[in-house]
């Protein structure tokens, strides 16, 4: 939408008509999300039979409904000629395969080199819904590699941030974590705050020294954070884990590993110790997004995607022994 458009719709179904206006107008093929709509009725820029009207207006037969979207600014993020390896793709989403050591989004010392601007320079249309993230429904960390799913258009935006805000979501992530897990499989849930000492880091939530590992509706200014885990294989110092999200929280794995005694190989923020980093010669910690699964935003079609470790990765897990 690089330039004014004006799209005209005339009610002419008995079956279209005492509806309200936002609502009809999401099931035509326009792209638009409900919340866009509804602020698009609030600056005129809906009318129905050449009149402004409000979004609870329900329709009727012959209404001439005409809908004008406004010129939008280009984004001041760079396109950059960055590898991205789409997985899938189609006119409401792609799907892609981080890299390691790839940003997932501009920021501090970071305003060329991201997933962003690479999803840029290769895609058309992204969603912007939030311009300085155009797509981004989710992220992994830097350091993370694995999937995450990109939307094209803001209605595809909004339906996939509600399966993640309502845990709808399929996500499993491996992991390499030092030492050996006592349990085959376990729940390890916190809520998460950001780390007092620390700005940059998270931990979980502590009352009278011990971590608060009941859910309760009366905190409110931390996030509750589920994981679940199970063990792949054992070494003698080493531990291949498969970790399923319940919640999405920054860091969510990281920490709870790293509070049960395990942080994830290579992770020195959380625990790893820095000489083995040096030692091993190891670029990045061993956390990968193996798995995403959610509903197609407009096919209610059940999609779900694996993507194995990045090749480099395989080789060295095979070297230690996994």
């Amino acid at each position: 939408m690089n330039k004014t458009n004006k799209i005209t719709y005339l009610i002419s179904e008995e079956n279209d008509t005492a509806v309200r206006l936002d609502k009809w107008l999401t099931t035509q093929p326009n792209d638009l999300s409900r919340s866009h709509i509804i602020q698009l009725i609030d600056q005129s820029h809906i009318t129905v039979n050449g009149k402004t009207v409000k979004s609870s207006y329900l329709t009727r037969m012959t209404d001439k409904i005409e809908l004008i979207l406004p010129e939008t600014q280009p984004t001041k993020l760079v396109a950059v000629d960055i590898p991205i390896p789409i997985q899938y793709q189609d006119d409401d989403l792609l799907v892609v395969n981080k890299p390691s050591g790839l940003v997932v989004h501009p920021s501090a010392g970071h305003e060329q080199d991201t997933l962003v601007n690479g999803l840029l320079f290769h895609v058309k249309n992204l969603s912007m819904k939030n311009e300085e993230r155009p797509g981004i429904v989710h992220r992994i960390d830097k350091e993370t590699s694995g999937l995450l799913v990109v939307a094209k258009n803001d209605r595809a935006h909004e339906k996939l941030s509600e399966q993640f805000k309502n845990k709808t979501t399929h996500r499993v992530y491996y992991a390499v974590v030092t030492g050996m897990l006592k349990k085959e499989k376990g729940t390890i849930q916190s809520y998460l705050i950001r780390n007092p000492s620390d700005r940059k880091k998270y931990s979980s939530l502590r009352e009278n020294g011990r971590i608060v590992t009941e859910f309760t509706e009366v905190i409110d200014h931390a996030k509750w954070a589920v994981t679940h885990y199970e063990i792949v294989k054992r070494l003698p110092h080493l531990t291949l884990v498969k970790l399923q999200l319940e919640t999405g929280r920054t860091h969510q794995i990281r920490i709870h590993m790293s509070e049960a005694g395990h942080p994830v190989v290579g992770d020195v923020t959380y625990g790893y110790p820095n000489q083995l980093l040096k030692n091993k010669g190891l670029t990045r910690f061993y956390l990968h997004a193996a798995e995403l699964g959610f509903v197609h935003p407009r096919t209610n079609e059940e999609m779900k995607f694996l993507a194995p470790w990045p090749p480099e990765d395989e080789a060295m897990l095979k070297s230690w022994g996994f």
